[in-house]
């Protein structure tokens, strides 16, 4: 039986920034220190945030120093989690399409990136929430095969 999560005490959002044709997306590696795993961009939603997209406009900016026009589309996937501090935080998922061969510029936050296929993607990322979010992405832009 899962337990309740309780009250959200903190919005965070994740993008899926992805290229096409062919339909690839973008995957960041964290440094040792924060594991080493394959994620997306993502990051808490500060006060000055006027809302979830002006967070996610920050983050992007910060994580990979993508700046100016690009279109972003809400993924429709909201997902509680438990943080490390004991706090439900939840995230909110966006795709984000960005020109072919755009090179992101990493923080100190990740030490890697790739562009990958959808199935490569969902086999890199860590967590289960981020391989849904891409399965979301590609029902808007194209299809998995059956066993992804």
């Amino acid at each position: 039986m899962n337990e309740p999560l309780g009250p959200v005490a903190r919005e965070c959002v994740e993008g899926y920034l992805y290229a096409t044709p062919p339909l690839e997306i973008l995957v960041l590696r964290r440094p040792p220190t924060r594991g080493r795993i394959w994620v997306p961009v993502s990051g808490k939603v500060d006060p000055g945030d006027a809302d979830l997209e002006a967070a996610l406009r920050r983050e992007l900016a910060e994580e990979t120093g993508l700046v100016g026009s690009y279109g972003m589309v809400p993924l429709d996937w909201h997902v509680p989690f438990r943080a490390d501090n004991g706090e439900t935080w939840r995230l909110h998922a966006y795709a984000v399409h960005v020109p072919r061969g755009f090179v992101p510029r990493l923080s100190p936050e990740h030490e890697a990136f790739e562009w990958l296929s959808p199935e490569e993607a969902v086999g890199r990322l860590h967590f289960e929430d981020n391989r849904e979010a891409v399965r979301r992405l590609v029902a808007r832009c194209g299809s998995l095969p059956p066993n992804v």
